[in-house]
């Protein structure tokens, strides 16, 4: 698998617990996010490189989560029905900043919008849906800290799959393995290793997200 790891014990050490953070895996140019599936649509996914095949729709809207646990949380570590496979999807960095540049927040705040009209009109404009949930620890316990969700749908949704995608990596086994150590309390339970990312300031002023983080000492 070619996705750096990290042991849980050492996870959260020097990230920050509390407020909207993006935490994902970054290579190069390209961001890691995750999406589960059923079978038909994993076992497509995976041979093409790219979604496909009469099991996956291009008209609904799609989520993709840049955090590890957080897919978890929402898949129950590949157990829910249609989530069996958890496949993580590098894509490019430059796609994965254009989908926040055209985001809108999912639910009306009268910080963001000046009214519910202008909220409405934007979402109505817009193929991007953002949403920050609390996030979650293994066992599936909120914390403090704001995971981010995108949602996509339309045109976005054919350009996420033609032009963002660069590969797709089924790590549903390795899944499996983790929730099988942390359920048996092992030393050896790992998640993927992940930072927090770095947008444009005026993304961190769009979505609340501090300018920087500064650890305890």
């Amino acid at each position: 698998m070619k996705i750096e790891t990290i042991p849980y014990k050492s996870y959260e050490k020097g990230l920050p617990q509390a407020g909207n953070w993006i935490l994902g895996q970054e290579q190069d140019d390209t961001i890691i996010v995750y999406q589960a599936f059923n079978h038909q649509i994993a076992d497509y996914a995976v041979a093409n490189q790219r979604f496909g095949g009469s099991a996956y729709s291009f008209t609904r809207m799609t989520w993709i989560k840049p955090n590890f646990l957080w897919m978890m949380f929402r898949a129950g570590w590949a157990s829910k029905e249609n989530q069996e496979r958890i496949l993580a999807i590098r894509m490019s960095k430059n796609g994965f900043i254009q989908l926040l540049e055209e985001g809108v927040y999912t639910i009306y705040t009268s910080e963001k919008y000046e009214s519910k009209e202008s909220w409405q009109a934007a979402l109505s404009n817009s193929e991007v849906r953002i949403q920050w949930d609390p996030d979650h620890d293994p066992s599936g316990k909120k914390i403090a800290r704001r995971a981010l969700q995108i949602g996509i749908k339309g045109s976005r949704v054919e350009q996420f799959n033609n032009e963002f995608i660069q590969e797709i990596i089924d790590i549903t086994a390795f899944v499996k393995q983790q929730k099988d150590n942390f359920d048996n309390k092992s030393e050896d339970f790992l998640v993927i290793n992940e930072s927090i990312v770095d947008v444009p300031p005026l993304l961190k002023q769009k979505y609340s997200i501090p300018d920087t983080f500064i650890q305890d000492s």
